[in-house]
């Protein structure tokens, strides 16, 4: 009976597979050699004989550091150019997107009206925060931001959807007003 256990030699394989091991039909009894006797060590961490030359993907440049540094592995030193958890700020022309998709909606249809009340007002701040967070700067978007502004103060902070429904003109207006400028200014979302 063998050492090693057929899950574990298939692991290998596919392992040696991947770094290229055995590719050629004359390389087909060196990777069940290789299978066979690192799957006797399977109980043991495998060492690593199968570093990528100079040159191979995988290989290490010239100046990395870390545990494992020139033998493939991975580095110790975590790569710290993004947080989890952390995303770009949202793309104007993406926010424009959902605030145009409530053009079509309305109060009209029954039993719809508080929560299309409800995404007019949350597009139109969507759209804000990609306005304020866009590159080019919150000053090249005055008077959609400035809507905006004059629509809060009337809201007085209260999103309550009877306080929408008494502002739904406004709230309305808004929305078309911006999407009418954004319209006249391509070029500020694409």
């Amino acid at each position: 009976m063998s050492k090693f256990s057929a899950p574990g030699a298939v692991v290998v394989a596919v392992a040696l597979a991947v770094l290229g091991v055995g590719c050629g039909a004359d390389d087909a009894g060196d990777t069940r050699e290789t299978a066979a006797s690192a799957g006797t060590t399977a109980s043991a961490a495998p060492a690593d004989t199968t570093a990528p030359a100079d040159g191979e993907p995988g290989a290490p440049t010239t100046g990395e550091s870390g545990v494992g540094a020139g033998t493939g592995a991975p580095s110790a030193t975590p790569d710290t150019s993004s947080t989890p958890g952390d995303t770009p700020p949202e793309l104007v022309r993406d926010a424009f997107a959902g605030l145009q998709a409530t053009l079509n909606d309305s109060c009209d249809t029954p039993g719809n009206c508080e929560y299309f009340l409800g995404r007019v007002y949350d597009e139109l701040h969507r759209m804000d925060r990609a306005m304020k967070a866009d590159p080019k700067g919150p000053g090249h978007f005055p008077e959609p931001i400035e809507l905006i502004e004059k629509l809060d103060g009337e809201l007085d902070g209260d999103r309550s959807f009877e306080n929408l429904k008494k502002h739904q003109s406004l709230l309305i207006g808004t929305r078309d007003r911006i999407n009418t400028w954004m319209q006249g200014h391509p070029d500020d979302y694409r």
